[in-house]
């Protein structure tokens, strides 16, 4: 059997990103998963069947070194490529391949406009780093496993205790048996639609909204719901991430930014709704989803500025902001609303 040790240190969503690679070495190698993320991101995979060893850090690869020079692997796969990886494969036994980030393209094409990326989901390019290991795409997606303590039960009432925002929806599932998850946060400001309008979609959607976020959306997830209506209930800052994850598995469709819950509702199979600012899905990380599955993508075409970064800002630089103001709002509520009448 071999050993190999994957390598993906962040975000939520890259980290989602890499799991059909774990699950092909697995299934179609037999092989010894290992895997090394940052502690902050362990919820991620930590309940993954296809991952035998979960090593974690809090800032340093020297945390587990010892570890894992202990364990001879027979490969590394470097799928984030940054000086701490080079650390690892520079310290820990074992034949390497490292992720290709197009770090040159993707300059091209926010400094220049000049479009150079290939036309490859990311997901596709982390499985090339593994091919030459003998597996190829099974065609089975994204995974995503939550623990059966931490998924949320919208169907009975349970004795344990509940955010606010769980008991209103508990409620509203009953009389609906139906809702949207909306996913409001975002890594940088100039991913997320300004408040106002994410206001304005809440409004004009007529069937149960939950809000998804982070502490950092608390606040703005309060306003939201206080100006929408009472089908909006906000759940940002109350939940752990794999309490957000079982929300999005169990929503009728979900709308959200370039972020985590996105692929998160991939793995799921969820149609999604997603709303494009800054950042643009040639990039490659839009939704990975089969041939088959539905979803709609929204975004601003022909905006010279745009991309503006392969991440975001906080603030526009541009200060207009209409990556996001030039969305038509009607088209993306008849996207969430369509076919719903079964369900209103």
């Amino acid at each position: 059997m071999k050993k190999i040790l994957i390598i993906r240190f962040s975000s939520i969503g890259d980290i989602v990103l890499t799991t059909p690679v774990v699950r092909c070495l697995k299934q179609q190698l037999g092989a010894e998963i290992h895997f090394l993320t940052k502690q902050s991101f362990q919820a991620v995979v930590a309940a993954n069947p296809h991952i035998d060893r979960l090593y974690t850090i809090k800032k340093k690869v020297s945390e587990v070194l010892p570890q894992l020079k202990a364990e001879k692997y027979d490969y590394i796969i470097d799928l984030h490529k940054n000086l701490r990886t080079l650390l690892v494969k520079l310290q820990v036994p074992g034949k390497s391949y490292a992720f290709n980030k197009l770090n040159w393209e993707k300059w091209l094409m926010v400094r220049l406009k000049i479009n150079r990326l290939p036309p490859t989901h990311i997901v596709d390019r982390y499985l090339a780093t593994a091919a030459p290991l003998g597996i190829t795409n099974d065609g089975q997606g994204l995974d995503y496993f939550i623990p059966k303590e931490e998924e949320v039960n919208l169907e009975e009432n349970t004795k344990t205790q509940n955010p606010t925002s769980i008991l209103q929806l508990r409620t509203a599932f009953k009389k609906h048996k139906a809702y949207i998850a909306f996913v409001i946060g975002a890594a940088h400001n100039t991913k997320r639609l300004p408040i106002d309008k994410m206001i304005a979609l809440c409004r004009n959607i007529n069937m149960p909204i939950v809000l998804l976020g982070g502490p950092d959306e608390t606040e703005e997830g309060t306003q939201i719901a206080r100006e929408s209506g009472p089908h909006v209930i906000n759940s940002c800052g109350q939940l752990k991430l794999n309490q957000s994850a079982s929300l999005v598995r169990q929503a009728h469709k979900v709308i959200s930014h370039d972020t985590g819950l996105m692929h998160i509702a991939a793995a799921f199979r969820k149609e999604i709704i997603t709303i494009w600012g800054n950042t643009i899905p040639e990039f490659g990380m839009y939704p990975y989803l089969p041939q088959d599955e539905k979803g709609s993508l929204f975004e601003v075409k022909n905006l010279d500025c745009r991309p503006c970064s392969k991440i975001g800002y906080q603030t526009c630089p541009k200060g207009h902001f209409r990556c996001m103001r030039d969305l038509e709002d009607g088209a993306i509520v008849a996207a969430v609303t369509q076919s719903d009448n079964k369900v209103s």
